[in-house]
């Protein structure tokens, strides 16, 4: 039986310790015009305590929640330890953040994660390509809809947020990656902050074309162009390693930060755009630079420098 999130403000979750905060487990969540939905929801450490009653937290959304904390429900027995991160750059003077985690939806992921303007600008060869791993309708609309208009009502009623666009970040890999950029983009008001890692810029099989494809990176350039705006205060990451999927993104990579760039975003002030040779495609390379996203995608909101922490 399917559950709203009006319902789930009673216990009908599971609860676990994660590290030293505490995980909320939240399952089949029904979303109209989706697959079933799932959370899994780490509030950090202190979250409970009576002297942090009166504090409130920024929130980070987080695509593929599944691989984020327990290697027993994650794809290749491999995590993003997004709790142990958040951990360690708090320490390192960084707000502590809630992590609501969403799982995909098995075999809709790569259709509920394409964003719907990419798959509608594309080129007849290139949406072959993308209904090919599709397998089904584009979702990815009703999806951030239902981020933006259900989902993030819901955890600001549940939770001791701070709700506005500043403390509000999206963050993913590959196609999640993908997501991410598109949450951004759509919705400047909501999310003010996004790490867009590994991002599966081919948007579809990558192999099936010889070398990069200049259809796909024209569609996301002009997306860009057309949609992304100033920076308005906004921080974006961007970043791809050089081994397995990854050694396909650089050429993509290069126009979207020239699309970055002329749209007046400044790189390492709102924008980074990083390479880790030698890193592969896979959520241990995202969790080992995790920290460093984070040190530098939620640094204080007032602090409109460039700057790094040393770990």
């Amino acid at each position: 039986m399917l559950a709203t999130l009006a319902a789930l403000a009673a216990p009908a979750f599971t609860e676990a310790r994660a590290s030293a905060g505490r995980k909320l487990e939240y399952r089949e969540i029904a979303a109209q015009g989706l697959p079933p939905q799932r959370l899994t929801i780490w509030l950090p450490p202190g979250y409970d305590a009576p002297a942090m009653r009166g504090r409130r937290f920024g929130v980070i959304y987080m695509q593929d929640g599944h691989n984020l904390f327990d290697l027993a429900n994650s794809n290749f027995n491999k995590i993003w330890a997004a709790d142990r991160a958040m951990e360690q750059v708090t320490r390192q003077g960084i707000a502590p953040y809630i992590i609501v985690g969403i799982w995909a939806p098995g075999a809709d992921r790569f259709r509920e994660y394409l964003p719907r303007p990419a798959y509608d600008a594309a080129p007849p060869a290139l949406r072959t390509r993308m209904d090919a791993m599709a397998r089904g309708p584009v979702v990815s609309d009703r999806y951030l809809g239902w981020i933006v208009g259900v989902l993030k009502p819901w955890v600001d009623s549940r939770f001791r947020t701070l709700a506005d666009r500043d403390h509000t970040a999206a963050i993913g890999s590959s196609m999640g990656g993908l997501m991410s950029c598109y949450a951004i983009v759509e919705h400047p008001e909501t999310f003010g902050r996004a790490a867009c890692m590994s991002s599966h810029w081919p948007a579809a099989d990558p192999s099936t074309v010889s070398g990069h494809d200049p259809q796909a990176a024209s569609v996301w350039t002009q997306y860009f162009g057309a949609h992304l705006g100033a920076p308005d205060g906004r921080r974006i990451w961007m970043d791809h390693g050089d081994a397995t999927l990854d050694a396909y993104y650089a050429p993509y990579q290069q126009r979207i930060d020239e699309a970055f760039t002329g749209a007046g975003w400044r790189r390492n002030v709102d924008f980074r755009s990083e390479v880790f040779p030698g890193e592969a495609h896979d959520e241990n390379a995202w969790a080992s630079r995790l920290p460093e996203v984070l040190r530098w995608l939620l640094r204080d909101p007032s602090d409109a420098k460039s700057v790094e922490i040393a770990p």
